[in-house]
C-alpha cells in the first residue's frame, strides 16, 4: 500500500460505519461500482451481462454493489432494498467475484440529503483495501439499470494497460425508450448531449467527454490522486471527471458499449432521467443546445490564452472585446485580471501556466461561457443547429432529421 493511498484513507475516505461484505479477497485487478437503490428488477440484468465477460478478467475483478437509502426513504423502497440485498447474500452470480454494502438497514442508511454520490464514495473508497496496488488496479464506475457488452473488462483492462491517462469514458448508447415517447425524448437528449461534446472537441477544450456516471473508469492511483469521488448527490461524476482531468488526464476509451436506462426519473434535478422525464410527463425540455457560434467563441478564447499567455491582461482583454462582448463580460465577472496576474506570478513558462489556466478554466466555467448561447428550441430547430454544427466541424451531412444526425455524431464518437 503507498504512502498517498494510506493518506487518503487516514484523511479523505468514507468507510465507517460501513463495510464490504462477501468476497473477502484482496489481490483484485480491478474492481466494478454499482450504486442500487430499488433496483430489485433492474440489477441481475446488469449482473448478468456482466457476467458474460471473460473468465480472465472476471476473476481479476471485484463487483461491489452499494445498496443505499436514506433514513427517510418510503417503506416500500427500503423493503425492496431488503430484498435486493437478501438475494446478494444467496450468491446468485458463482462466475462473479461479488461483494455488497448495506448503506440501506436501520442505523446503517446514508446521512439526510445524501444520494448517489455518497454511494458511489463509499463502494471506490472500500474497494481500495482489495485491490493488488503492484498491479496497476483500475476502479470502474457502472449503474444497477446500465448493460455492458460482452467484452467490457477485456476493453478497459487493454486501455489501461496502454495509456497515460488517469482517467476514460466509456462510449454508450441508451437502450430503446418502452415507449414511442420514451423512445424520442431519450434520443433527443441523446442528440444534446453529442452535439455538445462534438462543440467541445472542435473548440480544443481538454473537458471534451462525456460525464455519464455508469460509463467511466480510471486508474486506482488516479483517484486517489484527485481526491476521490465526491459526495454530490447530483452531477457527481461531472466533478469527479473534472477533477480527474486537471490531476492526471480523461480520454475517451473505445471498442466497447455500455447501455444505460432511458427511463424517467426524478431522483435528482438534472440528468437523463430527469431530461426523459420532462419531456415524457411534462412536454418540456431540461436542456439547451449550444449553436457553432459559442464554440467558435470557445475555441478563440482558447487560442488567445496560448498566444498571449505572457503578455499583459489588458492586451488579452482588448483581444477579448473584439471577439465577442459575451466573452467579456463573462471574463469580467470572473476577474480574470486577477486570476492571469496569480497565473503569471507562479509559472515562468508556457506548459505550466496553460496547466494552471486549464485546472481555473475548468469544465463548469467552459459550460457558463457556452451557456450565454444555449437556448431551448423546437425540434427542427435543434436539428438545424446540429447540422450548422456539423458544417462548421467539416462534416457532411445529409437529411436534417434526428436519427441520421444522431448516428452521425455517435459514429464519430464512439468509434
Amino acid at each position: 500500500m503507498t504512502r498517498q493511498l494510506e493518506k487518503y484513507l487516514r484523511t479523505r475516505a468514507t468507510l465507517t460505519p460501513w463495510q464490504l461484505s462477501g468476497s473477502d479477497r484482496s489481490d483484485f485487478r480491478a474492481a466494478v461500482i454499482v450504486p442500487a437503490l430499488t433496483e430489485r428488477e433492474s440489477l441481475p440484468q446488469t449482473l448478468a451481462t456482466l457476467a458474460s465477460n471473460p473468465a480472465a478478467q472476471l476473476k481479476q475483478t471485484l463487483i461491489v454493489v452499494v445498496v443505499n437509502n436514506r433514513s427517510d426513504t418510503a417503506d416500500e423502497q427500503i423493503l425492496e432494498n431488503q430484498q435486493t440485498l437478501n438475494w446478494l447474500r444467496s450468491k446468485p452470480y458463482p462466475e462473479l467475484n461479488l461483494a455488497w454494502v448495506d448503506a440501506s438497514s436501520k442505523g446503517m442508511e446514508l446521512p439526510a440529503k445524501e444520494g448517489v454520490g455518497l454511494a458511489r464514495k463509499l463502494g471506490f473508497d472500500l474497494a481500495l483495501s482489495r485491490l493488488a496496488w503492484n498491479r496497476n488496479p483500475r476502479l470502474i464506475s457502472l449503474d444497477a439499470d446500465t448493460l455492458v457488452d460482452e467484452n467490457y473488462l477485456p476493453a478497459i483492462f487493454t486501455h489501461f494497460d496502454h495509456s497515460t491517462k488517469g482517467g476514460a469514458t466509456i462510449p454508450f448508447r441508451h437502450q430503446a425508450g418502452e415507449t414511442d415517447a420514451q423512445e424520442a425524448a431519450i434520443r433527443r437528449y441523446e442528440l444534446y448531449l453529442r452535439s455538445y461534446l462534438f462543440g467541445l472537441q472542435l473548440a480544443g477544450s481538454p473537458y471534451a467527454y462525456h460525464t455519464i456516471g455508469s460509463a467511466f473508469a480510471c486508474r486506482a492511483d488516479a483517484y486517489v490522486a484527485a481526491g476521490g469521488m465526491n459526495r454530490r448527490p447530483a452531477a457527481e461524476d461531472f466533478y469527479f471527471l473534472q477533477q480527474l482531468a486537471k490531476t492526471t488526464g480523461v480520454e475517451m476509451l473505445r471498442g466497447t458499449l455500455v447501455k444505460p436506462s432511458p427511463r424517467c426519473s426524478g431522483r435528482v434535478p438534472f440528468g437523463t432521467g430527469r431530461a426523459v422525464q420532462a419531456q415524457v410527463e411534462e412536454q418540456e425540455t431540461t436542456f439547451e443546445f449550444c449553436p457553432a457560434e459559442a464554440f467558435a467563441v470557445l475555441k478563440q478564447w482558447l487560442q488567445l490564452v496560448e498566444e498571449t499567455w505572457d503578455r499583459p491582461v489588458a492586451f488579452l482583454l482588448k483581444q477579448c472585446a473584439e471577439l465577442s462582448a459575451e466573452l467579456t463580460d463573462f471574463l469580467v465577472a470572473l476577474k480574470l485580471a486577477e486570476q492571469w496576474a496569480k497565473l503569471q506570478s507562479q509559472h515562468a513558462g508556457k506548459e505550466q501556466f496553460m496547466t494552471s489556466f486549464h485546472a481555473w478554466f475548468d469544465g463548469l466555467r467552459t459550460r457558463q461561457l457556452l451557456g450565454r448561447w444555449a437556448k431551448k428550441l423546437s425540434e427542427d430547430a435543434e436539428q438545424d443547429l446540429v447540422v450548422d454544427l456539423l458544417k462548421w466541424g467539416g462534416q457532411k451531412t445529409g437529411v436534417r432529421e434526428l436519427a441520421p444526425l444522431l448516428k452521425q455524431l455517435e459514429a464519430e464518437q464512439n468509434g
